[in-house]
C-alpha cells in the first residue's frame, strides 16, 4: 500500500514529460471553491499544489489564487483563536496544580501543551513562504494532481487520492478504505471498470509506508511484545521522478442527490521488490518506464494483456529506506 507520497505538483514537472500538457483550470477552481463553501469535512490539498497558483498568469488563475489565499487566511485566524484558548487552558491548569494536584488539571495541562505545539507548527507551516518536503506529501483522502489524456490532449486534473468507482454508493469510502491503492491481482476484478478504460499518472519523488517494527528489523515478535507501527521513507536510487501508474473514476451522484461530482484515483500496486520486502512491507507502487507512460495513458484499443505487460516492464531502481521523520 502507498500510505503517503511526496508528489510533484508543479506544472513544469508535467510539461517536461508532456510539453503540450495543460491545467484543467475549471476543475481546480471548482475544488477550491467547494473547499471554501464546505469547510467540513475538510478537503485537504498539499501546499505544493496550491503553490502553483502563487504567481497567476490569467484571470482564471487569479481567481484560484484568491480562493487559496482566502482559505489560508481563515486557517490562520482559526489557529490563532485556538492557540489563545489553549494558552488560557494551560495557564488555568498550572494555577490549579499549584493549589492541588488533580487528574483533570494534569490532563488539561497535557492536552493544552500538545495542542499549542500543534497549532504553532501549523501556523509556522502556513506562514512560511518556502516549501518543505512536508508540503509535498499527500495521504488517503487528500486531493493531488494527476495527468490524464483527454480528447488526445494531456491534461492535469486535481483528484482525490482514494478512488470511488462510478456507480457505487458514497458508503464505499467507508466500506473500502483501502481504495487509494489498486492491487494488480485485482485489476480485472474489483477494478475492471477502470483497468483498460480510465488511466492516470502521478509524479512522485518519495513514498512512505506503515510497517511493523519487528518486520522492519527482520525478526519475530518477542515474548510479551506488542506490535509497534513505524513509518518508513522509500526513495529511488539514483534519485528520480517516479511515474506512477494510476486508475481514476468520474463518479456522478444519483438523481435527486445533492452530492457533488467526484474525480478520484488510486495508485496501482504490485508485489514488492526484494529491498522493500526486506524492510517489512508487502506491496509497492508500480513505477512506469518513461517510454511506457503514453501507452499506459491511452489504454483504449489495447488488450488487457498488453497493459499488464507495461506493468511487468516497470522501472526498477533500488528503493533505499530509512525511518521517516
Amino acid at each position: 500500500m502507498c500510505y503517503s507520497a511526496a508528489v510533484r505538483a508543479d506544472y513544469a514537472a508535467f510539461r517536461r514529460l508532456f510539453p503540450r500538457s495543460r491545467l484543467a483550470l475549471k476543475a481546480f477552481f471548482d475544488l477550491y471553491w467547494r473547499r471554501r463553501q464546505q469547510p467540513k469535512p475538510p478537503m485537504r490539498t498539499p501546499r505544493v499544489m496550491d503553490a502553483q497558483f502563487t504567481h497567476p498568469h490569467s484571470p482564471e488563475e487569479r481567481e484560484i489564487h484568491a480562493l487559496i489565499a482566502e482559505f489560508d487566511a481563515s486557517q490562520v485566524s482559526a489557529l490563532e483563536q485556538d492557540l489563545f484558548a489553549q494558552r488560557k487552558r494551560l495557564a488555568d491548569a498550572e494555577r490549579a496544580l499549584q493549589t492541588k494536584v488533580t487528574k483533570k488539571a494534569q490532563e488539561d495541562q497535557r492536552i493544552a501543551t500538545a495542542k499549542i505545539d500543534q497549532a504553532l507548527a501549523r501556523l509556522t507551516r502556513l506562514k512560511r513562504p518556502e516549501l518543505s518536503e512536508s508540503d509535498t506529501r499527500i495521504f488517503p483522502g487528500w486531493w493531488a494532481p494527476v495527468l490524464v489524456i483527454e480528447g488526445g490532449e494531456p491534461v492535469i486534473w486535481p483528484m482525490r487520492y482514494g478512488c470511488r468507482p462510478a456507480g457505487k454508493p458514497t458508503l464505499y469510502d467507508r466500506k473500502y478504505p483501502g481504495t487509494y491503492n489498486a492491487r494488480r491481482d485485482n485489476l480485472r476484478g474489483f477494478w475492471k471498470q477502470q483497468f483498460g478504460q480510465t488511466h492516470a499518472l502521478m509524479l512522485v519523488t518519495t513514498f512512505f509506508e506503515n510497517v511493523a517494527r519487528h518486520a522492519a528489523e527482520g525478526r519475530a515478535l518477542r515474548a510479551g511484545e506488542a506490535p509497534e507501527n513505524i513509518v518508513l521513507r522509500f526513495e529511488p536510487s539514483p534519485p528520480q521522478e517516479m511515474y506512477i501508474a494510476c486508475l481514476f473514476s468520474h463518479w456522478t451522484p444519483p438523481a435527486g442527490s445533492d452530492e457533488p461530482d467526484l474525480w478520484s484515483f488510486a495508485a496501482v500496486t504490485d508485489d514488492p521488490p526484494p529491498e522493500v520486502a526486506a524492510a517489512g512491507h508487502d506491496r509497492c507502487i508500480v513505477q512506469l518506464r518513461p517510454e511506457n507512460v503514453e501507452a499506459w495513458l491511452t489504454p483504449q484499443g489495447r488488450t488487457l494483456d498488453a497493459l499488464d505487460a507495461l506493468l511487468d516492464d516497470k522501472a526498477r531502481p533500488y528503493y533505499e529506506h530509512r525511518l521517516a521523520a
